[in-house]
């Protein structure tokens, strides 16, 4: 069985005090999740272990690192090396986010040994993939992402490719004004999963969760989640307001 997975990207907003009043507000809603679903909360580097803390007694919420450095350790001032993030108790890590590859010109292959950083800590990479407008424009989407999974993830065995998450982003409908429908959310998806089904398996494929990375909402979540191969979303904005990601989470089916 997938896990259907919902997880929260802070990115670089809100206070620690902040942050905590988000997590209480989002734990007092007393939501009750099913088998095999899980609630991820991926804070700036400071408030992990607070976060971590907010969230031990109850079942079924994780956290998230937003990012991991691609060396195990050494001279790289102000990195945060995964090693690092499981001493803190780190669950999973976001690993190659559409602003990471854009603002800090990473690369497949340095997002391939962050991969391998975070496997090597026992944290589970939330790996995310995506196309830019030019690219949906010209329809060679599919190749484009296709490579990036080739060249990030395709070196790892199908042991190791059951701890990874994958995320897709259609990064021409975030902050754009252009909408991606459910529809080609779950062409894309099914697409991924192929790719992967190409390369370990089909059994590994089935078990792959593959999360909607494209400003979900309250309002279409439902719609986006109800996708045969879309198991859930990594959501951004929406998940600094309480009530809107706890209604995206109660969509998860």
């Amino acid at each position: 069985m997938r896990k259907k997975i919902v997880a929260g990207n802070w990115k670089m907003n809100l206070t620690l005090a902040q942050g905590e009043q988000l997590i209480n507000d989002i734990l007092q809603a007393g939501l009750k999740l099913a088998e095999g679903q899980e609630v991820v909360v991926a804070t700036p580097f400071p408030y992990l272990t607070k976060a971590k803390a907010l969230l031990k007694n109850y079942p079924g919420f994780f956290v998230a690192a937003q990012n991991c450095a691609s060396e195990k350790s050494g001279a790289y001032t102000g990195e945060v090396s995964a090693e690092m993030l499981q001493s803190v108790g780190v669950d999973y890590v976001i690993i190659g986010h559409s602003e990471r590859r854009e603002y800090f010109q990473e690369s497949n292959a340095i997002l391939a040994k962050k991969v391998d950083q975070a496997l090597a800590a026992g944290i589970k990479p939330i790996f995310c993939c995506g196309e830019p407008l030019a690219i949906r424009q010209a329809e060679t989407q599919n190749e484009f992402v296709a490579k990036q999974l080739e060249e990030s993830l395709f070196h790892l065995t199908v042991e190791q490719l059951k701890d990874v998450v994958i995320a897709y982003e259609p990064i021409w409908a975030i902050g754009t004004g252009l909408t991606a429908s459910a529809a080609q959310a779950q062409d894309m998806h099914a697409f991924i999963r192929s790719q992967i089904a190409n390369k370990f398996g089909r059994e590994a494929a089935l078990h792959l969760t593959i999360l909607y990375g494209g400003s979900a909402k309250p309002g279409n979540a439902a719609e986006l989640f109800a996708n045969p191969d879309v198991d859930g979303g990594l959501i951004g904005g929406a998940s600094l307001v309480a009530n809107d990601f706890v209604a995206i989470i109660q969509h998860l089916g």
